[in-house]
């Protein structure tokens, strides 16, 4: 039996351990990050990985950092035969990566050597991009630069946001990992390397890109709303606060006004202009101390007050 150890910690993580475990294979060990406060009360709660593991009755190691040294001895006491990550937030140190005899894989949403790091989610709908996917490959002490095992290509449709994109994606990941892994410990794949010329990168999302650029086309402010929906979610000013934008429609040959500019107050929500013709329908939005909410009901609320030739997205 190959013992494996299996390591990772969001949501995305869950059902690719899951599948490790339905087709019978040995996990001896889940290794995921600290619990971690979470919600404005900052409550110690465990990583979704952990939660799945101990249902299963799995060991768990939560180290801070794996390269900690007494850290490290514990988990190559284990002595797996192979080790399985998916999206677990740390590089393995080179002692680890040489130790299993089938090696260390990693389960990256992502077509590489597109979207290296780690929000490859977010940035393919950013971008734009009609198809990501899954590799499966070896890990390397480069970040997201192993060889290439295995992929799978996943549509992005034009109504995908974060959340439903990633919930396609690791279940992919978990199909496709169920296929990799006979052909891996049998010997039967042929590892391919990277193209570095063509390698890009997708790092964690930060505050500043949460905000709108009003001057982008309507696409691309489209593609920022969805892409960053249901986390970290985009924003933009209104009235000297923070709104933020759960979802947006595209309004295609509006008669084009300054960018960031109300032009039409609707049933359904607020119509902005944009740096083109194509002009943006809020549609769902959360004003600041507030919950979410159908911009249609603040606007009968609240947000009565709301008119066309006012202005978004200025301090």
């Amino acid at each position: 039996m190959t013992k494996i150890i299996f390591m990772g910690t969001p949501d995305f993580s869950v059902p690719v351990l899951k599948r490790i475990m339905d087709e019978g294979y040995e996990v001896i060990a889940v290794v995921t990050q600290p619990d971690r406060p979470v919600g404005r009360k900052k409550v110690l709660t465990p990583p979704p990985v952990k939660v799945e593991a101990e249902k299963y009755g799995i060991p768990v190691y939560q180290p801070e950092k794996i390269r900690n040294e007494a850290d490290l001895a514990e988990i190559l006491a284990l002595k797996p035969d192979l080790v399985v990550t998916a999206a677990f937030g740390q590089i393995l140190p080179n002692e680890l990566l040489e130790a299993p005899k089938f090696g260390c894989i990693n389960v990256h949403a992502s077509l590489l050597p597109e979207l290296r790091g780690g929000a490859p989610i977010h940035y393919s709908i950013l971008q734009g991009k009609e198809k990501t996917g899954i590799t499966i490959m070896y890990m390397t002490e480069k970040l997201d630069a192993g060889d290439i095992l295995t992929q799978a290509e996943v549509v992005i449709e034009e109504e995908d946001n974060v959340g439903t994109l990633h919930d396609k994606l690791s279940q992919v990941g978990s199909d496709l990992l169920a296929e990799t892994l006979p052909k891996l410990i049998n010997g039967e794949l042929t590892p391919i390397k990277q193209d570095e010329a063509k390698a890009t990168f997708a790092s964690n999302i930060k505050r500043s890109d949460e905000k709108i650029d009003w001057t982008r086309t309507g696409q691309e402010i489209y593609n920022h709303v969805r892409g960053l929906n249901p986390w970290p979610v985009a924003y933009t000013l209104f009235e000297g606060s923070v709104l933020k934008v759960w979802q947006a429609k595209k309004l295609p040959g509006m008669k084009e006004s300054t960018p960031g500019t109300i032009i039409d107050v609707r049933e359904e929500g607020v119509v902005v202009a944009t740096g083109n013709e194509t002009a943006i329908l809020i549609t769902e939005l959360q004003p600041s101390g507030k919950k979410k909410m159908l911009a249609k009901d603040y606007l009968r609320g609240a947000g009565a007050f709301i008119k066309a030739g006012m202005k978004v997205g200025e301090e």
